[in-house]
């Protein structure tokens, strides 16, 4: 019948100490497994399920004393043998706050194994109650002075950061402003020479001109996104409220990139009911559309679909659901995909380009509206007969949208 090979947890951040002990207790019969600091070996008690602990009390952050207090209210790890292995801790302090053996630094080769596997079969070293007490109470003390200071320190953390997020919305806010201004002449200068306002052009000249143009629109959209998301965060986004046809709002939405869909062969699925009748902003609805076409456009594979629905719930709300036949979006990225410049993957050699704040832009614009946007992947909408079965982004806004 095989023997169980005991499994050990050891606990230090000296790497060097990690590897003598992973060394000796290796070649003794025993499975090591290695925690770096305190809190990671917390962690890694209740997942590993150790037979014995081993903790190094000079440590960083959380001493060896606080945490074998930590370990020692696991229920999972009632019976385990704790066992502190140190050159600078006390004996007293740490059979006091739960240690079962007390190791001096530097260990003895040639007797660890067998002592731990004394610890195993039983063995645990005694301090008196009245010892324990007076230990205890100093220990109780200690972990208040370090948490007192771990608050002071969050708090002037929490202070920096806020600084630091006051300075980027001013920074944004300033470099958009600054990068629009001379973009309007830019616009305007273009615009006259494709139409030859300013002379006429050969062939060439009239083509290089098309393509600027088309960077140039580019590079206005990137700048007014930026402009729209710094207005979204100090709570400046302005809504021109009048009376709408949502349905009319979404369908310009989509003419508008009609021709982006054929070339990337794609079909499009529609139910958007006419006399739609509310109260909105139309730009600011046509826009959060545009962006979640864009999303879809982007994300949505060479002969796939993607369906638009537009309703109205008996809740007195307009839903508008922009659904795809696309890979859908990762579990673990759904609560983030509405933050500013988060993207699934933000590395420099991502498949899709984009600056990740369209999707903040659209929850904003729906929340302007008194409403709000939310994301389901994977969907299981069927739309215009469609099943679409990627991603699913919903967007909820009032009839009669709140006015300014």
């Amino acid at each position: 019948m095989a023997v169980a090979v005991p499994k050990v947890l050891h606990i230090e951040d000296d790497p060097a100490n990690r590897l003598l002990v992973r060394k000796l207790l290796t070649a003794a019969g025993f499975d090591v497994v290695d925690a770096r600091d305190g809190l990671e070996g917390i962690r890694m008690a209740g997942t590993e399920r150790p037979d014995l602990v081993l903790v190094d009390i000079a440590m960083p952050g959380l001493d060896g004393y606080e945490v074998t207090l930590r370990l020692r209210s696991q229920p999972e790890l009632f019976g385990v043998p704790i066992v502190a292995i140190t050159a600078e801790g006390s004996r007293e302090t740490s059979l006091a706050v739960g240690c079962d053996g007390f190791l001096q630094k530097p260990i003895d080769a040639r007797s660890f194994a067998t002592t731990l596997r004394g610890y195993l079969d039983g063995r645990r070293e005694q301090v008196s109650p009245d010892q324990t007490g007076k230990q205890l109470r100093l220990q109780s003390q200690k972990i208040a002075a370090h948490l007192e200071q771990k608050v002071a320190e969050l708090e002037s953390a929490n202070e920096r950061l806020r600084e630091v997020d006051v300075a980027r919305k001013e920074f944004y806010r300033n470099i958009s402003h600054e990068l629009a201004t001379p973009m309007t002449p830019i616009v305007g200068y273009v615009k006259l020479l494709a139409d030859q306002e300013l002379g006429p052009l050969v062939p060439a000249q009239a083509k290089a001109l098309r393509a600027m143009g088309e960077c140039v629109e580019r590079l206005r959209g990137l700048i007014d996104n930026l402009l729209d998301v710094t207005a979204l965060e100090t709570g400046k986004l302005k809504l021109a409220v009048r009376p709408v046809d949502f349905g009319e709002i979404f369908r310009r939405a989509l003419g508008r990139r009609s021709a982006h869909f054929e070339t990337a062969s794609l079909a499009v699925a529609t139910e958007i009911p006419d006399g739609l009748s509310g109260q909105g902003d139309p730009e600011r609805l046509g826009q959060a559309l545009d962006h979640l076409l864009d999303n879809a456009l982007k994300f949505t594979p060479s002969g796939g679909s993607v369906g638009v629905r537009v309703r109205r719930l008996a809740s007195g709300h307009v839903e508008v659901v922009v659904a795809d036949t696309g890979p859908g979006v990762p579990a673990e990225t759904l609560e983030r995909l509405f933050e500013p410049f988060y993207q699934v993957d933000g590395s420099p050699t991502r498949a899709h380009g984009g600056t990740g704040i369209g999707l903040a832009i659209v929850r904003g614009i729906a929340r302007g509206h008194g409403g709000d946007a939310r994301v389901t992947s994977p969907a299981d909408e069927r739309i215009g007969g469609v099943r679409l079965g990627g991603a699913a982004f919903t967007v909820l806004v009032p009839e009669r949208a709140p006015r300014a």
